[in-house]
């Protein structure tokens, strides 16, 4: 069924397949999940959930560093990152953790890159290392699937980013060149409604960020992202819609950040906590479980079951990442291009001697 091309972003609802009260109200577009794949999804559900809190903890207790919570936007990472092909590159900013992992990314590998060790970069799987500067990550999954398309490949590029990462001249580059070019790219939005301390209200005067893409001539569609159902059925039309060649979609997926910004955040400086509070009950990882429930996949043993492997998962991981040594100063100069420039290799020269002397 074709969901995208038929939605008009100023217009209609967003896309939802999977109510609050965790009732399907759009059976056409659920995905055709046995009930083995169900509870599959709600096992990495709980195993990300499990991981977030871990590292929360851990840089309380000053084992990592500033770590960005995923807590809220599970749907929109494993709903989003499910449904492609491990071939596929991914460009995420830094709340993806979950896209990450689900994408084939090892766990203790997340754990190195938020604990400062740079080996967590070399992520070992189709994910381009995380991007920090804002909306810039979008330029480059457009790039890398226009050198797809040009050597006919048939991975696809999706970049994430967040609503604040849409303000910036980045973001509409990208998607202007994906336009013009008709690249296989996915230009996926999580709109959690803050970046940092701004609210959605301040960060556009659109109807809806989705609609954004008008201008750019690709498809923009709007889909409720505490919905894994949802997400997952856009996603894997948008993704067919990019290997048949028809060019980019620009998906906004509306959730909500329950967290803090990041671990240094204080985000009761700037939103009444009660937002938040009433905002939980239609977080993503209850709705489904309350599905489940309805189906009845869904047992306390089951639940323990799953929290009592998922944190003896990530301990290990964790017991790895503490383990691993820091790369050696001079490696910071061998990873930035194919070949080293002559530049590069003076000032490599210069720091081994300076560390040689100290």
């Amino acid at each position: 069924m074709q969901i995208i091309e038929s939605f008009n972003p100023l217009k209609d609802e967003m896309i939802k397949v999977l109510n609050e009260h965790g009732e399907i109200v759009r059976p056409e577009l659920v995905p055709n999940w046995d009930d083995k794949k169900l509870r599959e999804i709600y096992e990495l559900m709980i195993f990300i959930q499990t991981f977030d809190k871990k590292l929360i903890s851990l840089q309380r207790q000053g084992r990592c560093g500033t770590y960005v919570s995923v807590e809220g936007q599970e749907a929109c990472q494993i709903g989003s990152t499910t449904v492609l092909e491990k071939t596929d590159l991914l460009f995420p900013s830094f709340r993806e953790s979950g896209v990450a992992y689900v994408h084939g990314v090892p766990l203790e590998k997340i754990c190195l890159y938020w604990m400062g060790n740079e080996w967590g970069s070399n992520f070992e799987a189709n994910v381009a290392p995380v991007s920090i500067p804002v909306g810039s990550q979008a330029i480059h999954a457009v790039g890398y699937a226009w050198a797809n398309k040009l050597q006919k490949k048939s991975a696809i590029t999706v970049s994430y980013f967040g609503d604040g990462g849409t303000s910036t001249g980045d973001f509409y580059e990208a998607m202007n060149f994906a336009g013009v070019f008709k690249v296989p790219t996915i230009l996926f939005c999580q709109n959690n409604q803050w970046a940092i301390s701004t609210p959605r209200s301040k960060q556009s005067a659109t109807k809806t960020l989705a609609q954004k893409a008008i201008a750019a001539g690709i498809p923009g569609i709007q889909v409720d992202g505490n919905d894994i159902f949802a997400v997952a059925a856009v996603m894997a039309e948008a993704a067919d819609r990019a290997r048949k060649g028809l060019g980019a979609t620009f998906i906004e997926a509306v959730t909500y950040r329950l967290a803090n910004h990041t671990t240094s955040d204080d985000s009761t400086k700037y939103r009444d906590p009660k937002e938040v509070e009433k905002m939980r009950p239609f977080n993503p990882v209850l709705r489904y479980k309350l599905f489940l429930q309805k189906k009845k996949l869904w047992t306390e043993d089951f639940e323990k079951e799953l929290t009592e492997k998922a944190e003896a998962a990530v301990k290990i991981a964790v017991e790895k990442a503490e383990k691993t040594p820091p790369p050696e100063p001079n490696e910071m100069f061998d990873y930035v291009f194919e070949k080293p420039t002559q530049t590069l290799e003076d000032e490599k020269q210069s720091l081994l001697n300076f560390l040689k002397n100290s």
